[in-house]
């Protein structure tokens, strides 16, 4: 496969000869190949091919734009097996999660196919009666996708596919320890007929200094970012600098609330998916698990039994649930988060370390009775540690549950849906999961509040985030 940069239609090597990245098997610390390292120069050419490409690709008709969309769905669905296997050797997360990655990934590309079509646009009389108002949206300009590691085929379909609806021309600047995927995805769109200079690719091991570049160029009108709200603070300072619109999907510590009246089995079973999804490495995963005293120790006892039984391995076993997670970094930064919880009084009733097998990887882990002020409550975990919090009433519990600088999302189990609605509303979060563990569709609005984010993706609100509305004045006849 392709490994260079993919700038203006074509495969090319830096401008600056730089060092190539390493793309490392986390199941294995194997390489398994190297990608071109990207710089500012290459940067500077990847805006200046998306511009000379921009007001061609505005004008196309929507239809023609939809029309690629839909053919890089049908050869993303005819090979997904391959990106499935692709996403296993750089990401490490197992065979099972890779593929619902990667058709959730390519339903993008057929919902803002369709959404290409339906851009609104409003013509009406003035109150006055002296002329027409006409508004219509036009397309940002050029974006800037900068995507994470963790769900590297999704993240950017959620980016490229509604930039491209709405007539924008793209820089993709994907994660470093996942590049593969992206290049995939840019070869299957050259192959879907995208023209030359809509989508740029630039990769790089020096993300800040690249990326904090182009956010001072004037060529870029639009930011789309995935990752920590730390590093997004950095990117919203310096996309402040001219006035370039942000769209920032940011850190998640999404609570998992089960009230007393729950069904104990199906919470236990939405919060497997929950926590486990992805390896727990997912901004939506349920890190702080917050459980009725009345029905607390049968919850642990089952969590317990069911996350001891997890099997991990190396994600291309069709039998591993668990896969290793993404680097050392990220395991040991799990593991100390454990070994702190024990330190501050959890008690580990499953998993709990590193396991025997090579790679990255760290077990289906449980804590129980962890303080409400547990450090560990603190941090958004990305990995497949539950920790048990455990509440008197109602008003407790979503006091706990709010008690975060992240909105992103949060999960509620109850058998009364009355009662489940009215807590639903108290919970600060863009989404809620009303006993159901997993909600993310690429029909329904993604995002957070407080500082897990600013805008949507995908939906109908997700192309508004590359169009800026238009309003033109018109003499009434």
């Amino acid at each position: 496969m392709q490994t260079g940069l993919y700038i203006d239609g074509t495969w090319r090597e830096p401008v600056v000869a730089a060092d190539l990245i390493p793309v490392v098997d986390p199941a294995t610390t194997d390489v398994i190949g190297h990608v071109a390292d990207g710089g500012i120069a290459d940067m500077d050419a990847a805006i200046g091919a998306a511009e000379r490409a921009q007001q061609g690709w505005a004008e196309l008709p929507p239809r023609e734009r939809g029309e690629i969309l839909r053919r890089a769905w049908e050869l993303m669905v005819a090979e997904a097996e391959t990106f499935a296997r692709l996403i296993v050797r750089e990401n490490g997360k197992a065979l099972r999660d890779a593929r619902s990655e990667v058709a959730y990934a390519a339903e993008f590309f057929r919902w803002f196919a369709e959404e290409a079509v339906r851009i609104p646009g409003d013509m009406r009389r003035s109150p006055n009666g002296q002329n027409w108002i006409m508004v219509t949206e036009e397309p940002v300009g050029v974006a800037l996708l900068v995507t994470p590691w963790n769900y590297p085929a999704a993240m950017a379909t959620r980016k490229i596919a509604p930039a491209l609806a709405a007539g924008c021309t793209a820089v993709l600047k994907p994660a470093a320890e996942t590049p593969l995927t992206a290049l995939a995805l840019v070869d299957l769109l050259e192959r879907a007929g995208l023209p030359r200079g809509v989508l740029n690719v630039v990769c790089t091991k020096r993300s800040g200094p690249v990326v904090d570049h182009a956010l001072h160029d004037p060529r870029i009108r639009a930011l789309s970012f995935t990752g920590s709200t730390e590093v997004g603070r950095v990117l919203l300072a310096a996309a402040a600098y001219n006035v370039v619109r942000p769209s920032m999907e940011l850190g998640g510590n999404a609570p998992f609330v089960v009230l007393e009246d729950a069904d104990l089995a199906d919470a236990v079973n939405g919060l497997m998916v929950a926590k486990l999804r992805n390896g727990g490495s997912a901004c939506t995963a349920a890190n702080r698990i917050y459980v009725a005293d009345a029905i607390a120790d049968d919850f642990v006892a089952e969590l317990s039994t069911r996350m001891s039984a997890v099997r991990s391995g190396n994600g291309l076993d069709e039998d591993v649930e668990l896969g290793p997670l993404v680097n050392a970094a990220t395991r040991d930064k799990v593991a100390d988060l454990v070994a702190g919880a024990v330190a501050q009084g959890a008690a580990v009733t499953a998993g709990g370390g590193t396991g025997d097998l090579p790679g990255y990887h760290f077990q289906a882990t449980v804590l129980a009775d962890v303080k409400p002020d547990a450090d560990i409550l603190r941090t958004e975990i990305f990995g497949p540690v539950a920790p048990v919090v455990r509440f008197s009433t109602t008003d407790e519990a979503i006091a706990l549950a709010n008690d975060s600088e992240f909105g992103l999302i949060a999960y509620l189990y109850t058998r009364d849906l009355d009662r489940g609605l009215s807590v639903s509303r108290r919970l600060r979060a863009g989404m809620v999961g009303l006993n159901r563990g997993v909600v993310s569709d690429p029909a329904a609005p993604f995002g957070g509040v407080k500082q897990s984010g600013i805008g949507r993706e995908g939906a109908s609100e997700g192309i508004r985030e590359f169009l800026d509305t238009k309003y033109t004045a018109i003499p009434y006849r």
